[in-house]
């Protein structure tokens, strides 16, 4: 079956009230303004029924339905209408929202049949042409079409925007992607429950929202406890796939033996204990998302598997995958786009011999690296502020009458100074057991301290002196009054409370000096 989309635009009108009598054009005039001067001819869309053959015509138009039904008659075919109220035909956004959602009704009506997809480009707005390619290119795999006069004829694209030019875009320097860090994460649909304002978090959220609307594969980097669960399930709800499954599985924590049945599922009798039928992770994430956490924890043979689901099929969507359950020799196809996560440095496992270089090439389209929380400081605040009310709400659900704690300001002082290499995972698990230890209703520096294992006071170690992001509030006299305070703090400690000695190891000329920058700095140790 040969299936045709096409916007109905200013031209097609145009087209029909130059061949239409006097009594019925001021209808028609009014939405495209007046057709005065315009020779006769044929529209885009006529010019191309009038040249190919189609076996079902699908037509979205933003005008009103009365004009619809005169163009339809004037055609001369059977074509079934969709309108579309568009505020705004320059709106890439709007379109794309409004197209795809017509694109996926019409295709799954036909899924039962054996079809072909074509588009007409040369219709409407530039904007609605550029998403036409994006569509038909990706998500919805298409012929092209375009007319010139009273031609028709297969407007040839020759590049794949999966595999050639979204990586290209979305793998260019951070620098070169700053435009992607306008918004904030609160601002963007999808992406509320990212808490902070940081340009770390923003340029992270801005590269996200953009693999999110096209369907390509993303790879969540960072060290563990950044938010990449999280951050996948938000890409997942700023996606054409938000009302659609989304399915966590981590790879680390399933046995080597069940990885496959878990991603691909099994028969009765597969192997032993399989007792019924299961179905694996891509076929209940069918339509949706499958996020792959610590995909770096997967073996070589495993590994094999997903890059042959993963492999593009031929006249299929990006997001098509086939596959066999353990013990079954029917092939299953699943439509489901992948998010993987990992911690681990993927390219060096490569070189180790650890990781598929071409797997990796197949989860790495676009790259989203979270940023740790010391790169992001200005956020800590507000991540401890909704960590707190989350932990106040489960509490006052287990005991009636808790009363809620709150962070003093030198608790807050203390979460900004440490570094926190556990990220928000850390941070929340210290502000959990402040709450439980603490009998005040304020958490202070010392509750926090008491929670973390070690930790110098001033919340900085050694190997922080060249760690530091820049900006994001960074005040160098702060940074280097904690550094002061905590080689202070640790020569104290050495020299068991004896400052001409302290001084000796800190270099300082006499016990004098030292004692005045303790003072000024408000240093305390341990005797």
């Amino acid at each position: 079956m040969h299936v045709v989309i096409s916007w109905i635009g200013n031209a097609d009108i145009r087209a029909m009230e130059a061949e239409l009598a006097e009594s019925p054009r001021s209808k028609v005039s009014e939405p495209v303004g007046s057709a005065q001067g315009l020779s006769a001819g044929l529209g885009p869309v006529k010019t191309l029924l009038n040249n190919h053959a189609f076996d079902k015509i699908y037509l979205l138009s933003n005008f009103p339905q009365s004009v619809n039904d005169d163009f339809v008659s004037w055609l001369g075919q059977e074509a079934e209408v969709r309108h579309i109220t568009l505020v705004d035909p320059t709106d890439y956004s709007e379109i794309f929202t409004a197209v795809d959602k017509e694109m996926e009704s019409i295709t799954k009506g036909h899924r039962r049949q054996k079809y072909e997809l074509s588009i007409l480009l040369s219709p409407g707005t530039p904007a609605m042409a550029a998403v036409w390619v994006l569509l038909g290119k990706t998500k919805y795999p298409a012929r092209f079409y375009q007319t010139f006069r009273e031609k028709a004829s297969i407007a040839n694209i020759p590049f794949d925007l999966t595999l050639d030019f979204v990586p290209k875009l979305l793998r260019n320097s951070d620098r070169a992607l700053q435009h992607l860090a306008s918004k904030s994460p609160s601002e963007i649909g999808g992406f509320e429950q990212i808490a902070g304002d940081s340009q770390a978090i923003r340029l992270a959220v801005g590269k996200a929202l953009k693999a999110a609307i096209r369907d390509v594969p993303v790879l969540l980097t960072g060290e563990s406890g950044t938010g990449k669960e999280m951050f996948a399930r938000a890409i997942h709800d700023a996606s054409p796939r938000r009302n659609k499954p989304f399915l966590a599985i981590n790879c680390a924590s399933i046995p080597k033996q069940l990885m496959e049945s878990e991603l691909f599922g099994h028969e009765k009798g597969a192997f032993t204990g399989a007792d019924r039928k299961r179905d694996g992770a891509f076929q209940q994430a069918h339509g949706g998302t499958l996020f792959l956490d610590e995909v770096g924890e997967t073996d070589l043979d495993i590994q094999s598997k997903l890059l042959r689901v993963l492999q593009p099929l031929a006249k299929s969507g990006p997001c098509v995958r086939e596959f066999y359950p353990l013990g079954s020799s029917k092939l299953v196809r699943a439509d489901v786009r992948i998010i993987a996560a990992t911690n681990r440095d993927l390219l060096s496992m490569i070189q180790g011999g650890g990781f598929r270089e071409d797997l990796f090439y197949r989860l790495a389209v676009i790259v989203v690296r979270l940023p740790a929380l010391r790169e992001r400081r200005t956020d800590i605040p507000k991540i401890a502020a909704d960590l707190m009310n989350q932990i106040n709400h489960d509490f006052s659900l287990q005991e009636p009458g808790y009363e809620h704690q709150i962070l003093s300001d030198s608790a807050k002082s203390f979460m900004s100074r440490h570094r926190w290499p556990g990220n928000v995972r850390e941070l929340y698990n210290a502000l959990l057991q402040a709450a439980v230890m603490s009998e005040a209703a304020e958490i202070n520096d010392e509750d926090l301290s008491a929670s973390i294992a070690e930790m110098p006071a001033s919340g900085l170690t050694s190997s922080d002196s060249l760690d530091i992001q820049l900006g994001d509030g960074f005040i160098l006299d702060e940074y280097l009054a904690n550094v002061h305070r905590n080689y202070l703090k640790k020569a104290m400690e050495e020299a068991s409370g004896v400052k001409s000695k302290a001084a000796r190891l800190l270099g300082l000329a006499n016990y004098q000096t030292l004692d005045a920058r303790l003072k000024k700095l408000k240093v305390q140790w341990d005797s």
